[in-house]
């Protein structure tokens, strides 16, 4: 086998004839001399339909590749103009890298690897680039992997909901797929207007084909699926009602530790008071013994609180029952909406007016089995990834990143197969 046949298998560049190879000692680098074969001249950059040879260009250019060893390696090649119809004077398209790319192909789908899989710094060193160029390939790759896909096509089941991604309340939308679990949009800020923007680039016709909205409680999400997909199902997340009645306890907590310091008949009761929040967020079946024992001493030193943790974990009893008898979840739904109208505890009171504003939503989460864990799961990967980071400048190269891992397949090293389940 000649050298230049060895060369060609090693790029990994298809639809390329090699026609040379030296090293540049000034720059201690391996320059490739090649052209793309008779099939791929004359090609527009953009669209890549056959077009009439325009000019020379600005002469001959250089692609990054991969390494080979230790040294760099950087394909060389004409780039002529063509004339195309539709876009007009552009650079010819060559088969070995995107048009306007300094790199190659190659070389951007292990750049993208490195990036999915480890810190961009990292990325960077081994690669032997800067933090902007990752960034830049990585948006590269995702538009070229998304080309042709549709990622608000089809949708049915869409999961929202908003992830804090640096200090300073600054805050990313994301909307995820219930069905192929997959990240489908995501957009710095939250709020109304960042919401209708996602139903805006939806549109009318794909909206009115969602059946189920998963969200949590919040108010700006409930009033724009009111505007913008009235006749969808709107499914209550089931973790955050509990978080609710979680609240709803503390705050009873704090009163009795309260009342108990103010009377100063005995600082220990209040003490312990204080002391028992664990063992009244968890749940009954997860506590120890010594937990146990103090809701035992809570019942018989303070009825009104325990009332309050039963009240909590009749709520959870609820959704857990639902798992496998729905139509008894919502009576007993209805059942602790009236103990809880009636207990006399104002922050559970509180609390069943709440939930009675969100009943419907809750209802079809007690019915249908949705909820927000995959858009958590999303979230938890999303901070992983700024975790990895050591942070980032811009939301931007959160969501690129985001979208490069969760949104789609994700990228595989040159030359290899994706791992297969």
């Amino acid at each position: 086998m000649s050298l230049f046949r060895i060369w060609k298998r090693t790029l990994t560049a298809e639809h390329t004839v090699v026609e040379g190879v030296r090293i540049d000692e000034n720059e201690q680098c391996v320059i490739v001399s090649v052209r793309p074969d008779a099939r791929r001249r004359q090609r527009c950059g953009i669209c890549r339909r056959p077009a009439p040879w325009y000019d020379t260009g600005r002469g001959r250019r250089r692609w990054r590749d991969l390494d080979h060893g230790v040294m760099r390696v950087f394909l060389e090649a004409a780039a002529p103009r063509v004339a195309c119809r539709e876009h007009g004077t552009t650079v010819a398209a060559v088969p070995w890298a995107r048009h306007g790319a300094g790199h190659t192909h190659a070389f951007d789908a292990q750049t993208a690897w490195m990036a999915a899989e480890c810190s961009k710094s990292a990325a960077a060193q081994l690669m032997r680039t800067s933090w902007r160029t990752i960034g830049a390939i990585v948006e590269r790759y995702v538009a070229d992997r998304d080309r042709l896909v549709d990622r608000l096509s089809g949708l049915r089941r869409i999961g929202i909901d908003e992830i804090s991604h640096r200090k300073g309340q600054k805050y990313m939308t994301v909307v995820v797929d219930h069905d192929t679990a997959k990240v489908v949009w995501m957009a710095d800020g939250h709020g109304k207007d960042v919401l209708h923007r996602f139903f805006n680039a939806l549109g009318k016709r794909r909206t009115a084909k969602l059946t189920h909205i998963s969200a949590d409680g919040a108010l700006w999400i409930a009033e724009v699926l009111a505007d913008r997909a009235a006749s969808t199902v709107r499914v209550m997340d089931p973790f955050h009602v509990v978080a609710w009645a979680t609240d709803a306890l503390d705050v009873e907590r704090r009163a009795s530790w309260n009342r108990a310091r103010r009377q100063a008949a005995d600082p220990d009761t209040a003490r312990a008071l204080k002391d028992s929040r664990f063992a009244l967020w968890k749940n009954q079946a997860d506590l120890t013994d010594r937990q146990a024992a103090k809701l035992t001493w809570i019942a018989a030193t303070d009825p009104r609180l325990h009332r309050a943790w039963r009240l909590k974990e009749a709520l959870r009893a609820v959704f857990t029952l639902a798992k496998t008898r729905p139509t008894a979840a919502l009576s007993a739904l209805d059942r602790w909406i009236g103990w809880a109208r009636r207990c006399r505890i104002d922050s559970f009171v509180d609390l069943q007016r709440r939930i009675r504003r969100h009943r419907q939503a809750i209802r079809a989460a007690l019915t249908t089995g949705m909820s927000n864990g995959l858009i958590e799961s999303t979230n938890t990967k999303t901070r992983l990834i700024i975790r990895r980071g050591f942070g980032f400048h811009t939301a931007d190269a959160i969501i690129a990143l985001a979208m490069l891992t969760l949104a789609g397949d994700r990228p595989t090293l040159p030359g290899r197969q994706p791992a297969t389940e």
